[in-house]
């Protein structure tokens, strides 16, 4: 039986939510970690990536960037105005935010000219081999999965840790300096907005979720959210270890040395 849920706590405080929810992502938060952990951010904030393996960063992630929009209308098409709550409030949600997504691309663009790649490279060129994971996965979990398990799988999952990587790196002041002043602002544009320490963006998303699955859905459903969960933070991990297959090897040697 289906018993709603109606959040009446803080939006942003885990607690709020029902104890699937709280388990579940308790359940996820190793993963979510190694992202976090990954070698990827350290590097880039220590100016340590070489060019090969920015090129592959801004290429690689630049499909998912630009399809992101697209993830969220294929889950917007899943709703129907009046079915249920959840629906209702996805809906609105989702409206309002695929017009927020419109002018990322552009400023990924200009992250990617500003760290040395040229925007053509991103626009002509294909992706880096091994880089596609993440960018087909939240394409087959929009267009196919429920729109829980969709929202849970990019909103909510991609959204939070993507928050979380882009703190890492706006927070250094080495990496911003290392931008040239006449550019940094809009340079950094993207990694600021994304570095936002009052984003609700993920918090909305797994409120959204808990309100379509109610207070009491079946185990196997809840497990499938966690595995799309999961699945989205493994794609970001294998994406993060192809783009600096070049330089990772130099990299530990210099870690192991110090």
């Amino acid at each position: 039986m289906h018993t709603p849920f109606d959040r009446t706590g803080s939006l942003t405080e885990l607690g709020s939510y029902p104890q699937w929810a709280q388990d579940m992502v308790a359940d996820c938060e190793s993963t979510k970690q190694r992202v976090l952990d990954h070698d990827i951010w350290q590097m880039m904030i220590a100016l340590q990536l070489d060019a090969e393996s920015t090129g592959n960063f801004m290429m690689g992630l630049w499909p998912f960037i630009e399809r992101f929009p697209s993830y969220m209308a294929l889950n917007l098409l899943k709703t129907r105005y009046g079915r249920s709550p959840g629906d209702d409030k996805a809906r609105r949600w989702l409206v309002r935010n695929i017009r927020v997504e419109q002018n990322h691309a552009e400023y990924w663009l200009n992250w990617a000219e500003g760290a040395g790649v040229p925007r053509d490279d991103l626009l002509r060129r294909a992706p880096p081999h091994g880089t596609d994971g993440l960018a087909r996965w939240c394409e087959e979990i929009s267009a196919r999965g429920t729109l829980a398990a969709g929202m849970v799988a990019t909103n909510y999952a991609i959204e939070g840790a993507t928050g979380e990587w882009s703190r890492l790196i706006y927070d250094s002041a080495k990496y911003r300096e290392s931008f040239d002043p006449a550019i940094r602002a809009s340079s950094l544009r993207w990694l600021h907005l994304h570095a936002a320490y009052d984003d609700v963006h993920p918090w909305e998303a797994l409120d959204i979720v808990c309100t379509l699955m109610g207070e009491t859905p079946s185990a196997d459903d809840v497990a499938h959210l966690a595995e799309c969960i999961k699945r989205s933070y493994v794609s970001m991990i294998l994406l993060g270890d192809r783009c600096i297959r070049s330089c990772r090897d130099l990299w530990v040697a210099k870690g192991a040395a110090a």
